[in-house]
């Protein structure tokens, strides 16, 4: 009872009208505006798959035809669209301590002709797998975290094959770019955005690029960027293996430290630090995290303009998960990887229209959580939960009989005209 009463839908909807609100601009049309808003509200929904089809029959429309439209060929800027929703995510989840993570994600993908597609290790499955690459940077604070841009990652494969880019939607000048290559563009376009952060951290993939540490370092921004154990670091007496000098640390020397809360409680480690001969400015320094159960280390390449504590480097480093709980927002509830798209205008369109379907629910949990205050017997209201409210309470999709019964024979009839194509390929290729 409590829960419904802290609860009001008029202000979620008055706060999603906010947040489209922000990117109407980019649109040339209100046709487009509009579906772009319903389409934002199907990526929220609780359809089971979410697609142009899928999406267009939950908002009412008589079929797909216009949200397909949205994607590859409507007029709107979907550029200053990702620009309006950074600009949306830093107002509202403002933190003079944020960090921005920058990691990737993959969509696991069938066949050869989706854009920047190949077989390669992806931590969604887990293994080496026929997937697509995006880097994300996330602007993360204490008030909550969203993500502020998007690159896909286009591997050698294509960009060896110009006709193969062409067919695929990519500009003429597409050029192959790693991973921490495509990170260090949005930290950069972030910051000559106008905005600040004290720190960006990241994985291995992105620690261990000594380009992008320098790009960081360069800009005056300290950084906690994860990096292997065979990683060689300098020192007073010499080069040596970071898990060499771990192996060194006194045990007087490692302190227990939370990298922040997890679902069960502190995340407590061991942590130890020590300091690098670097030679340029600034204090490099070397963070080692241990498991406290089965003693496994990991380390960090530690950077900051002025001296840092170890609590503000454990800090950094255990904002990293972020990123994670952001992709699994996004995926779970705002659909960020179910596009099923193959050229790169369109998978660019719904990947930066997922953007601020989960950005408002970002910046709706942490107004929640700022002004509403929780009762003792619940806990705070999450993304998950503010998603459920929002698609129950404010949106009402069409749910009709006409409309469903238009609908299933929209799809007996589109699906009658492929079986018949399809017969006659087949006839065709025996004769």
């Amino acid at each position: 009872m409590a829960a419904g009463h802290s609860i009001d839908p008029v202000r979620w909807r008055e706060a999603f009208e906010v947040a489209m609100g922000r990117i109407a601009g980019r649109f040339t049309r209100v046709e487009p505006r509009l579906r772009a808003g319903r389409l934002v509200l199907g990526l929220l929904s609780d359809l089971p798959r979410k697609n142009c089809w899928t999406i267009a029959e939950w908002a009412g429309e008589a079929a797909p035809h216009g949200m397909q439209h949205l994607l590859p060929r409507a007029s709107w800027d979907a550029d200053g669209v990702r620009d309006d929703v950074r600009e949306y995510v830093v107002e509202h989840l403002h933190d003079e301590a944020a960090v921005l993570v920058v990691d990737e994600t993959g969509d696991v993908k069938k066949g050869t002709h989706t854009v920047g597609v190949q077989r390669q290790y992806t931590g969604t499955a887990g293994r080496i797998e026929n997937s697509q690459a995006a880097v994300y940077p996330v602007y993360a604070g204490m008030r909550g975290h969203a993500a502020v841009d998007r690159e896909l990652y286009i591997p050698r494969s294509w960009t060896s094959d110009p006709d193969r880019c062409r067919a695929a939607g990519l500009g003429e000048d597409t050029v192959f770019a790693t991973k921490p290559d495509l990170a260090r563009t949005m930290i950069e376009r972030f910051l000559d955005a106008g905005h600040h952060v004290g720190w960006v951290t990241g994985d291995e993939v992105y620690g261990g690029n000594p380009k992008l540490r320098t790009a960081v370092q360069e800009r005056g921004i300290g950084y906690v960027l994860a990096v292997a154990c065979s990683a060689e670091v300098p020192t007073g007496a010499g080069k040596f293996r970071a898990d060499a000098l771990a192996a060194k640390v006194p045990k007087r020397a490692w302190q227990k430290l939370s990298a922040g809360r997890g679902a069960k409680g502190q995340r407590f480690y061991d942590w130890a630090v020590i300091d690098l001969a670097e030679p340029a400015p600034g204090r490099h320094q070397l963070l080692i995290r241990r498991n406290r159960s089965t003693g496994e280390l990991a380390h960090y390449r530690c950077h900051s303009t002025t001296p840092a504590s170890l609590a503000t480097l454990v800090r950094v480093a255990g904002s990293r998960w972020r990123v994670e709980e952001t992709f699994q927002s996004e995926k779970g509830l705002a659909g960020l990887d179910e596009h099923q798209v193959r050229r790169y205008p369109s998978w660019a369109r719904w990947v930066t229209l997922a953007m601020p379907a989960h950005a408002f629910l970002a910046v709706v949990r942490a107004d929640e959580h700022a002004h509403r205050p929780t009762p003792d017997d619940l806990i705070p209201l999450s993304c998950n939960e503010i998603c459920r409210l929002f698609i129950a309470l404010v949106v009402r999709p069409v749910r009709d009989a006409a409309h469903r019964l238009a609908w299933s024979d929209w799809r007996r009839r589109h699906q009658a005209r492929s079986r018949t194509s399809h017969y006659r390929r087949q006839a065709a290729s025996q004769t």
